[in-house]
C-alpha cells in the first residue's frame, strides 16, 4: 500500500512539472506571437501611412493643374486638348468607333485569346483560360470590350438597385488593385458570375498590382454578358490621374505600344460612366469609400456623372465675380478663363456636386463622433457612428458596405455593426502583409465573410521570416522618405540641439521627424532600426542618413535641389505626361522651365531658378532643345548602401 502510494505522489510529481512547463512554453508562444504581431502591425501602419500620404501628394498635385490651367498664359488656346482632357465632355460614340477600330487589324498570326461580339458566357471562359498562360488580349479587343462598356453603362442610373433572396445570395468584392491570382481565386471559391450568382464589385480594379488591364477585362467582358448581376462601382482608382501615379497608365502603354494612347483616351471616358454606387435590398448602400454628415443621396441619384473627368480635378469657376477677381491679381490672360462659360469648363459639376462625389470615394470611418477632415488622405473625411445612424436612418437604410482601406484580415467591422469595410487585394503592401476577403449576403441574413492569401514563395518560410520580409520593406520605404526630405530633417534637428553636440534625447529626436515627416507613426518604437543611440538613450541623429543617399546625376547640382526632384518625381512626371499630348517623352525647354516656374510657385519650393536651369541644361545631353524627363527624372534614385534589417536580429518590438 505505501508503495503504491509513493508511485502516485511521483506520477502527481512528475504531472505538475509536465503542467508547468506547458504553461512556460505557451506564455512564451503567446508573448513571441504577439511581439510578431506588433512588428507585424507596425509594419502595416508605415506602409498605410505613406500610402496615404502619397494621395494628399495626389490631391495636392490636382490644385496644381487647376492652378496652371487658371494661370498658365494662353494655354486654352495653345493646347485646347489639355483643358479638355479635364473638363471635356464625352467623345460620340459611333465616330469613335470607326476612326479607332477601322484602322487596326487582328492579324492571322495572333495566337491570344479571340472575343466574339455580342459577348456570351464562352467570353468570359475564354479570356480567363488566356490570362492564366500569361496571353495579351489584342488591342482590338479591348478597344471593342471598351467601348461597348461605355454604351451599356451610358443607361444606367448613379447607383444600380439589385434585389435577393435566401435562395440568391449577391457576392461583394473589395479593391483588387490589379491582382489578377485574387480575382481568380474568389471566381474559384465562390463561382463565376451569372443570373444565379450576382457580384458587386466596389471599385479600385486598377492600379499597383502588375495585371490591372486583365482584371479590368474579366470584370467588363463579364459586365456586358451580364449587364445586370454584375454591379461595377468607380473607386478613386478609375480615374486617369490616379492611373498615371500608380501604374495603370505605364502598365497600357508597356502592354500596347502601338495603340496604348487610343486605350487610354477610351478608358477615361468610360470611368466617368461608372455607377457610383449600388444599393442592395433598398437597405444596403455600397459604395467605394464612405460619407459625410452633409451626404446627400437625392442629389447623388441626379447629378451628371461623366460630368467628373477626374474625381480629383475641383471645378474651375467660371462666375464673372471670380473672373474679375483673377484679373485684378494676374492679368488679361486669366480674366479670360472666367468669361468662356461656353468651353470645356461649361461641363464641370458644381463645387457641391464634386464635394458630395469626393466623399462617396475617399472617405473613411473612424471612432470618433462627428464628421471632420481626412487628414491622412487629403481628400473626403472621417466619419463617426453618429454620421453613420443619421444618414442611414435618413434615407431608410440598414448598412453601409465600403471598401477603400487595407484591414489585415480582409474585413472589419465597425460602428455598431452599420459599417463593412471589404478589402479583396490580399498581400496589398506585400507578401504577407494581409488577408483578402469578400462577403456572401442575401435580404434577412447576416453576412457571411470569406477570407484568402494567395501564398507562393512564402508559404513554406516560417512566420518570423515573413514578418522580417514584411518589416524589412517597410522600413527601407520609410528610410526613402526620410533621405527626400534630409535637408529639412537635419535643419529641425539642429533647431532642437542648441549645444550642437550632434545628439539629442530619443523624445526631441521623435518630434523632429514627426514635425517633418508628418505621417504619425511611432517613432521611438522605430528608432532602433532609424538612428544610433548612445547608452544614455540619447540619438546621434545624423547616423539616420549613414546608410543611405540619392544618386546625383549631376555631381554639381546642389543637395537641396536634388532632394526636392526627388521627393516630388512623382507628381513632375504625372505633369510632364500630361502636357506631353502625344506620348513622345520630349518636352521642349520652354515648357519644361514653364511648368517649374509655377510648379515652385504653387508648391512654395525655394530654389533658384538658375539651379534648375542649369541641370536641366545639362540633362539635356545631345543639346537640341528637347528633354527626355522620364529618362531625366529615372537619373533620381535612391542608393542603399547595406540594409541592416537582413544583417541584424533588431526587432519592432
Amino acid at each position: 500500500m505505501g508503495c503504491g502510494t509513493s508511485t502516485t505522489a511521483t506520477k502527481d510529481k512528475k504531472s505538475e512539472k509536465a503542467l508547468k512547463a506547458a504553461l512556460v512554453i505557451q506564455n512564451w508562444y503567446r508573448g513571441y506571437s504577439a511581439r510578431l504581431k506588433t512588428r507585424q502591425r507596425y509594419a502595416l501602419t508605415i506602409f498605410q501611412s505613406i500610402e496615404y500620404a502619397d494621395e494628399q501628394g495626389q490631391l495636392q498635385l490636382s490644385n496644381f493643374f487647376s492652378f496652371m490651367l487658371e494661370n498658365y498664359a494662353h494655354v486654352h488656346e495653345k493646347d485646347p486638348e489639355l483643358v479638355n482632357r479635364f473638363f471635356g465632355s464625352s467623345t460620340q460614340d459611333s465616330k469613335d468607333r470607326q476612326d479607332y477600330l477601322g484602322l487596326i487589324d487582328v492579324p492571322d498570326s495572333y495566337c491570344g485569346p479571340r472575343l466574339q461580339f455580342p459577348l456570351t458566357f464562352t467570353d468570359i471562359d475564354v479570356l480567363i483560360e488566356a490570362f492564366k498562360q500569361q496571353q495579351i488580349l489584342h488591342a482590338y479587343y479591348v478597344l471593342e470590350v471598351l467601348f461597348e462598356t461605355r454604351k451599356v453603362l451610358k443607361q444606367m442610373p448613379n447607383f444600380t438597385h439589385t434585389k435577393t433572396s435566401p435562395s440568391k445570395e449577391i457576392t461583394i468584392c473589395g479593391d483588387l488593385h490589379g491582382k489578377l491570382d485574387d480575382l481568380f481565386l474568389i471566381f474559384y471559391k465562390n463561382g463565376l458570375p451569372s443570373v444565379s450568382n450576382p457580384y458587386v464589385f466596389n471599385g479600385d480594379f486598377v492600379d499597383r498590382g502588375r495585371n490591372s488591364m486583365e482584371v479590368l477585362m474579366i470584370l467588363l467582358v463579364s459586365f456586358l454578358v451580364y449587364p445586370n448581376d454584375l454591379h461595377l462601382n468607380r473607386g478613386n482608382h478609375e480615374d486617369f490621374m490616379m492611373n498615371m501615379r500608380y501604374g495603370f497608365t505605364k502598365e497600357i502603354l508597356h502592354k500596347y505600344k502601338l495603340h496604348g494612347k487610343k486605350i487610354l483616351q477610351i478608358l477615361e471616358d468610360v470611368y466617368t460612366w461608372l455607377p457610383i454606387g449600388t444599393i442592395i435590398d433598398n437597405e444596403i448602400l455600397v459604395i467605394h469609400g464612405g460619407i459625410s454628415e452633409s451626404t446627400d443621396l437625392n442629389l447623388l441619384h441626379r447629378i451628371e456623372r461623366n460630368k467628373m473627368k477626374s474625381v480629383l480635378m475641383s471645378p474651375i469657376p467660371i462666375d464673372g465675380d471670380r473672373a474679375t477677381e483673377k484679373k485684378n491679381k494676374a492679368g488679361k490672360a486669366i480674366a479670360a478663363w472666367g468669361m468662356k462659360t461656353d468651353g470645356p469648363f461649361s461641363e464641370q459639376l458644381t463645387k457641391h456636386e464634386w464635394e458630395q462625389v469626393i466623399n462617396i470615394l475617399w472617405s473613411d470611418p473612424r471612432g470618433k463622433r462627428g464628421c471632420y477632415p481626412n487628414t491622412s488622405r487629403g481628400g473626403g473625411c472621417y466619419f463617426g457612428p453618429d454620421i453613420t445612424s443619421k444618414i442611414l436612418n435618413k434615407y431608410q437604410l440598414k448598412m453601409l458596405v465600403r471598401s477603400h482601406e487595407c484591414k489585415p484580415e480582409g474585413y472589419e467591422i465597425c460602428h455598431d455593426g452599420k459599417v463593412i469595410t471589404v478589402f479583396s487585394a490580399s498581400n496589398y503592401y506585400e507578401e504577407g502583409s494581409n488577408r483578402g476577403a469578400y462577403i456572401r449576403m442575401s435580404s434577412g441574413t447576416t453576412p457571411r465573410f470569406f477570407q484568402y492569401q494567395i501564398t507562393k514563395a512564402t508559404c513554406l518560410r516560417p512566420l518570423y521570416q515573413r514578418v522580417n520580409a514584411i518589416e524589412s520593406s517597410a522600413i527601407r520605404m520609410l528610410k526613402e522618405r526620410m533621405i527626400s526630405r534630409k535637408t529639412d530633417l537635419i535643419r529641425a534637428f539642429q533647431l532642437q540641439d542648441r549645444n550642437k553636440s550632434g545628439k539629442l534625447s530619443m523624445g526631441q529626436w521623435a518630434f523632429s521627424m514627426e514635425n517633418v515627416l508628418g505621417l504619425n507613426l511611432p517613432w521611438r518604437s522605430l528608432s532602433s532600426h532609424l538612428v544610433a543611440t548612445d547608452k544614455d538613450g540619447n540619438t546621434d541623429y545624423m547616423s539616420s542618413f549613414q546608410d543611405i543617399h540619392i544618386q546625383k546625376p549631376v555631381k554639381e547640382v546642389q543637395s537641396t535641389l536634388i532632394e526636392t526632384v526627388y521627393r516630388y518625381r512623382s507628381d513632375l512626371q504625372i505633369i510632364f505626361n500630361v502636357i506631353d499630348s502625344d506620348h513622345s517623352g520630349l518636352i521642349s525647354m520652354e515648357e519644361f522651365r514653364s511648368m517649374w516656374k509655377l510648379f515652385k510657385s504653387h508648391y512654395s519650393v525655394r530654389i533658384d531658378d538658375s539651379q534648375f536651369d542649369e541641370l536641366a541644361e545639362r540633362m539635356d545631353s545631345n543639346k537640341d532643345g528637347s528633354i527626355d524627363f522620364n529618362e531625366f527624372l529615372k537619373a533620381f534614385y535612391v542608393v542603399h548602401k547595406f540594409d541592416k534589417l537582413s544583417k541584424s536580429d533588431t526587432k519592432l518590438a
